[in-house]
Formats: structure tokens, C-alpha cells, sequence
């Protein structure tokens, strides 16, 4: 076979892919004023996939999560999240669309009045799940993340990784296709860090879809197995394996 027929092979294989592609980015541009925070984005994700989002403070990274579950419209460009085109999605169906994610912040973000318990409940309860699934969906999900004795503590009598690991048992409560990491380990100590990413990997491994946004690449390098999307001042300038 010539380079030519090499190409056209490559360029089938490549068209077949993305039409299995559960997000693809297409020229995705965002603006914030005069600042471009993304530049021209294009990128395809297969389910199942264990994207690393790396990069500089300020790359875009952050910024990228954000657009895919629209707390911010792009500027420019269009996102398919399963085919569905988020610029065309209306208000009724936002609900629908963002229970497919699993969100998992730096800062927690926990309710600091509702116990363990309670702030993991919450994404079924909003699901309209029966009160007996619900008990034993979330102290099934305590279990795995060893959370199960906190389960009446509320977040501020927890430690920093305590709170990481009860913000991933809400992210999966609710058996999301695709979860979104953003720092998640940013400001835990390794070990507290290390329990987080074997949550993430344990449920990956199940096959969902995590993108896992981090300037930590020593320590994700040494325990993740996937691609890694690498961003600079918003444009993607690199990508790899890692292995």
C-alpha cells in the first residue's frame, strides 16, 4: 500500500471514530472581553475514555470543563455531547443533559448545613428517586469511598480530603456517562490525593468517561492510564499517550 492509500486509510478510520465519539469540539472559541480563555479548540473524545486536561495556570483548562455542561456558552464554535448539539439545547432538556454528568470541583463545593449523607442524596433526590433507593444507593457509594462512617457529619468537621472523596461519591451517585474533574487533588497532600484518583480510576473502569482537568502531570503520570490533552494560553498544542 502507497503513502497515498496510507492517508486515505487513516483519514476512513479517523471519520468512522468520530461518529462513536460521545463529545467532539469543533472550533470551540471563548471569549471573556478581550481575553481568549479557549482558541479554536477541536477536539474528539471516545466513551470510555480517561482524558488528562493539562497546562499552565490560566490555560483553559478549568474554562473547558465549563463549556461542556454549559455554565458557560462558548463564543464561538459548536460542542456534541452524544450527538445532541449544546447550542440548540433548550432550557427544559439542561437538566436532562447535565445528569449525564458526574462534576467533582477543587473547592468541594458541598452544602455546608446538609450532612454526608444529605449532599450526596441530593442528585437523586433532584432525579425524583424513591427514598429506599435512594438509602441504599448512597451508602453503597460511602462504602466504596470509605465515607460510610461520616455519613452524618457535615463537611466542615471533615478534613480536605474527607471532603474530596464525599464531592466523588456525588459525582457518581448518580451513575453519570461522563464525569468532569477539575483539580480535584489540588489541594490535598498525595495520599489523600492518590485515594481520590483510585475513586476516579475504580469507576472509570467501569466505563465511564472522565475528564480530569490538573497541573499535577508527576502524579497523574505515575497512576493514570489515558490521553492527555495539553493546553496553552487556550489553544491545544499537544497531545499524547499516557501509559
Amino acid at each position: 500500500m502507497d503513502r497515498d492509500e496510507n492517508l486515505f486509510v487513516m483519514k476512513i478510520m479517523n471519520l468512522n471514530s468520530s461518529k462513536h465519539a460521545i463529545i467532539r469540539l469543533f472550533n470551540v472559541t471563548m471569549r471573556y472581553g478581550a481575553k481568549l480563555a479557549l482558541n479554536d479548540v477541536s477536539v474528539d473524545i471516545q466513551p470510555g475514555e480517561f482524558i488528562f486536561i493539562s497546562g499552565p495556570s490560566g490555560a483553559g483548562k478549568s474554562t473547558l470543563l465549563k463549556v461542556l455542561y454549559l455554565a458557560e456558552k462558548v463564543s464561538e464554535g459548536q460542542i456534541l455531547i452524544n450527538g445532541m448539539n449544546l447550542a440548540r439545547i433548550s432550557p427544559a432538556k439542561l437538566p436532562l443533559l447535565r445528569r449525564r454528568f458526574g462534576m467533582v470541583f477543587q473547592d468541594f463545593k458541598l452544602i455546608p448545613g446538609r450532612t454526608v449523607f444529605e449532599n450526596v442524596a441530593l442528585v437523586l433526590e433532584v432525579s425524583g428517586e424513591k427514598p429506599s433507593y435512594i438509602r441504599k444507593k448512597v451508602m453503597h457509594v460511602l462504602r466504596t469511598t470509605g465515607m460510610e462512617k461520616k455519613a452524618n457529619a457535615l463537611p466542615l468537621t471533615l478534613s480536605g480530603g474527607e471532603q474530596q472523596r464525599v464531592a466523588v461519591a456525588r459525582a457518581v451517585v448518580g451513575d453519570p456517562d461522563i464525569i468532569l474533574a477539575d483539580e480535584p487533588t489540588g489541594s490535598l497532600d498525595q495520599a489523600s490525593a492518590k485515594l481520590v484518583l483510585d475513586f476516579l480510576m475504580a469507576y472509570h473502569q467501569k466505563g465511564a468517561t472522565i475528564l480530569l482537568a490538573s497541573h499535577n502531570l508527576h502524579l497523574l503520570e505515575s497512576m493514570v492510564r489515558g490521553r492527555n490533552i495539553v493546553l496553552d494560553q487556550g489553544q491545544l498544542v499537544k497531545t499524547s499517550t499516557l501509559l
